[in-house]
């Protein structure tokens, strides 16, 4: 008999069907047994006696066949879809069994520590709580590029194999690459910036790699980065105004499509108001000042302390969740950063921090061959490693400019998850490659 997915089972009363999936859930009373069966599109009740029950248990892979039934109104669950029905099972089938349990699957919120989620991966993956980060984590990307195709951007794939080490910063994968040495990307900012001089508009989704030696509950060496960059821009604020644009569509495509899984986390959408304030971090560094007493006027960057206050000041004064901070010392930017011409010491760069984290990088880039040229020496770095890209604007390349935004803290915020793990299907840090590296030693 086909297959009928448990979501169509309300429209199916009085009708037998054949069901496919996990064992949610057994609960016996004497001669009856109920099963919460679960497939890929929800939960459903089937009522067996013993006999066809079996020895079936959490987790046991099994078909039913049987009848679909209108629940008594006293008995309606209000709680799952398919709560106005039952399933009576005539027949059932043993597909795979599964192993005793490490620990409860059937409750509704995990009661494990992060390790052990972890460790035990394809097991957690399967809890409904846990499969809605990533479902959120789908529209979340799918609505970025839903966003940026509909303004006329081409999607492109960027290698993650580089040859030379342009963005600085955070340390960098060294790659044995037959006879030479090649490193993992940090970033696909060059070849998005490359592709611009080709096809104007362009966006990627990529994984980039960060080796920085410490474990923190924000920052992972293996991420999901989803970058636009653009031409013809007037300014900086265009890239600004372009990246609030992505922002607002994906927020309303998770409001509209994910509301499900945004009540299993009692999550709501970051408030962002009519327009997000824009500061640059001179003026951030000042309130905070103004607003906690710490100087912080002289540093180079914001703190995560900084952060969290600018998002503060922000949700007090603006009325909103986001907000956008510029002009961040040139030097402590890459070299391909547009200097801002009424004061060169700071870049034509901006930031999106959104509830106390950031969560984006971006602004202009420099165009002119012979100023990029001058700076790759003055950075000191060398040309013949990024020769393919600075060949793109030798022969003529517009005003661009673009950003980058991480799509696990993006999840882990709309959610209010604790740590970026929670928020990443098969972490890699310091201490994991899908298994703790120290069990291998």
């Amino acid at each position: 008999m086909k297959r009928t997915l448990i979501k169509e089972t309300p429209q199916l009363v009085g009708q037998t069907v054949t069901l496919k999936g996990w064992v949610n859930v057994r609960r016996d009373h004497g001669k009856i047994v109920f099963i919460d069966l679960r497939d890929r599109t929800g939960l459903v009740q089937v009522v067996l006696v013993p006999e066809l029950a079996k020895d079936f248990h959490t987790e046991d892979v099994i078909a039913i066949t049987g009848i679909v039934k209108q629940r008594p109104e006293k008995l309606v669950n209000p709680n799952i879809e398919t709560g106005t029905i039952e399933v009576e099972a005539k027949e059932t089938e043993l597909f795979s069994k599964a192993a005793e349990l490490p620990f409860d699957m059937g409750k509704e919120t995990l009661e494990v520590e992060l390790p052990t989620l972890l460790d035990y991966r394809s097991l957690t993956l399967r809890h409904p709580k846990v499969q809605a980060i990533f479902k959120v984590q789908a529209v979340v990307i799918d609505a970025f590029r839903k966003a940026l195709q509909a303004k006329d951007f081409l999607e492109f794939q960027a290698p993650s194999i580089i040859s030379a080490v342009p963005e600085g910063g955070a340390e960098v994968f060294r790659v044995k690459y037959f006879d030479h040495e090649a490193y993992l990307s940090q970033s696909p900012q060059l070849y998005k910036s490359l592709l611009v001089t080709a096809f104007e508009r362009v966006f990627s989704v990529n994984h980039i790699y960060r080796a920085e030696p410490s474990v923190t509950t924000r920052h992972l060496t293996e991420s999901t980065s989803l970058d636009a960059e653009f031409g013809f821009i007037e300014s900086w604020e265009e890239v600004q105004e372009m990246e609030e644009y992505v922002v607002r569509f994906i927020f309303d495509e998770v409001n509209s499509r994910c509301a499900k899984e945004l009540a299993l986390y009692n999550a709501t959408i970051p408030l962002i108001s009519e327009k997000i304030p824009v500061i640059k971090l001179r003026d951030a560094q000042e309130i905070i000042f103004q607003r906690t007493g710490r100087d912080v006027r002289a540093e180079k960057d914001l703190a995560p302390e900084d952060e969290r206050e600018i998002c503060a000041w922000a949700k007090e004064e603006k009325d909103s969740d986001l907000v956008f901070v510029s002009h961040f010392l040139t030097k402590k930017k890459p070299f391909y950063v547009h200097p801002d011409p009424a004061d060169p010491t700071y870049a034509y760069s901006v930031d999106l921090l959104c509830r106390g984290v950031e969560w984006s990088s971006g602004g202009q880039r420099l165009s002119d061959y012979q100023t990029i040229v001058n700076n790759v020496h003055e950075w000191g770095l060398s040309e013949k490693g990024i020769a393919l890209y600075l060949q793109a604007f030798k022969y003529g390349s517009p005003r661009l400019g673009g950003f980058a935004l991480g799509a696990e803290r993006i999840t882990m915020h709309i959610l209010g998850l604790k740590n970026i793990r929670e928020a990443t299907m098969f972490p890699r840090d310091m201490e994991r490659i899908d298994v703790r590296l120290s069990t291998l030693e």
